[in-house]
């Protein structure tokens, strides 16, 4: 934070009920500021001294104002649609990601806020192609090529956040210094969001298979690395660093990027599960997806079952996209710790899971044969039209 500052911080943390925004805030107070949670629901773990909660939602601009007052710093983690069927929700993305971050920006203009830390995502830039090393430089993915409303939305309020660099606060207090940081996939041990979900398709016997290419990489950021880069943003958004963060975005990862299956090695082998062998290509995956969200867009209201995968999801798994970390290095001074994966395999373990020996085989041989039959009988569905295209277009 801002050292020189001779008035103590007050941050909030929208979103900071999660995973990532209550770990922040944790690691705020450590260092004496004082911390506001804003989340729809109060957080599952104990707050420590010095953190308060208040309830409340982005949506309601009311809302938001009433908990900036006093305010010198707002990390704006909220977000909605980052995986699994929430991405299928359209009109809650939209009114979370983009109208939530619009309400915020304008709160922020309001009550005098000076400093606004937006968490972004890599989704802004990606959109299925590869990208190898890339940087700042690479311009947003045109909206229209989003597979996804959650990567849309989130390139839209970056945007905004971005814009409103330099506006003029209300009141006569200066003005709003904004910058976003751009994380790779989180993880740690205590994530609830991602891992698992993971775990339960280890479970359940359905992590029968990889997909894609085996030399593509991705990258990951632990939960620890990403809070050192959010208080270096908010730090250098002051006038210790002359405002060196203000209008700019930043990639942030562990800087090692890795092929997504074998980063989630450790963690299936940890757990007493054998680790698929049996390689997909990536367009039968995708279809599988597409296939899924057409079933989910038909009979979602009824039954809101989650999808195994989704086409982002696919394309954030099995495509390689990477990022260099130079900008971050250079102008926050961020350098990611390196981190084992097995302190996430002794969280899951010391819940209870892992495998039961003896019993694995015999649990899920007759889903194993089901799932096979239902794969067989969609790629038949589909033969005759394929004959028939083909008998349609003989030169074809």
């Amino acid at each position: 934070m801002d050292v020189e500052n001779p008035l103590k911080e007050k941050v909030l943390i929208t979103g900071g009920s999660g995973y990532f925004g209550f770990r922040l805030g944790v690691a705020l107070t450590k260092k004496n500021v004082d911390v506001i949670l804003f989340d729809v629901s109060k957080p599952i773990q104990e707050m420590p001294e010095g953190v308060a909660f208040v309830q409340g939602d982005v949506r309601v601009p009311s809302e938001v104002e009433g908990a900036l007052r006093g305010v010198t710093c707002v990390f704006h983690i909220a977000s909605y649609g980052m995986s699994g069927r929430e991405q299928l929700n359209q009109k809650r993305i939209e009114d979370i990601n983009v109208r939530g971050t619009e309400n915020v920006i304008q709160a922020c203009r309001e009550m005098g806020v000076p400093k606004l830390v937006y968490t972004s995502t890599y989704n802004v830039v990606f959109g299925g192609q590869v990208i190898e090393n890339g940087d700042e430089s690479l311009p947003y993915l045109p909206l229209h090529l989003h597979p996804d409303h959650y990567s849309r939305t989130k390139a839209l309020a970056e945007m905004k956040v971005l814009k409103a660099n330099g506006m003029v606060l209300g009141k006569g207090q200066g003005v709003l210094r904004t910058c976003a940081l751009r994380p790779a996939g989180i993880y740690g041990p205590g994530e609830l969001r991602h891992l698992p979900r993971i775990i339960t398709y280890i479970e359940r016997g359905w992590f029968r298979f990889l997909y894609g290419e085996g030399s593509s990489r991705v990258d990951f950021v632990h939960v620890d690395n990403l809070v050192q880069a959010h208080l270096l943003a908010a730090e250098a958004l002051g006038t210790s660093k002359e405002h060196k963060a203000a209008g700019q975005a930043y990639f942030i990862s562990d800087g090692r990027p890795v092929n997504n299956f074998e980063f989630f090695r450790p963690l299936v082998e940890g757990l007493g599960y054998p680790f698929p062998t049996l390689w997909l290509p990536l367009w039968l995956i995708y279809c599988f997806a597409f296939l899924t969200e057409v079933v989910h867009f038909m009979v979602g209201r009824l039954y809101n079952f989650q999808p195994l995968l989704t086409r982002t999801e696919v394309y954030k798994t099995g495509v390689t996209h990477y990022f260099s970390l130079e900008k971050a290095r250079r102008e926050l001074g961020y350098e990611p710790q390196q981190y084992r994966f097995e302190e996430v395999v002794e969280w899951f373990k010391a819940r209870g899971h892992g495998r039961k020996r003896g019993t694995y085989a015999v649990k899920h041989f007759l889903r194993d044969a089901l799932l096979v039959l239902l794969f067989a009988v969609v790629v038949l569905s589909w033969f005759p039209r394929i004959v028939k295209a083909a008998d349609l277009n003989p030169g074809g």
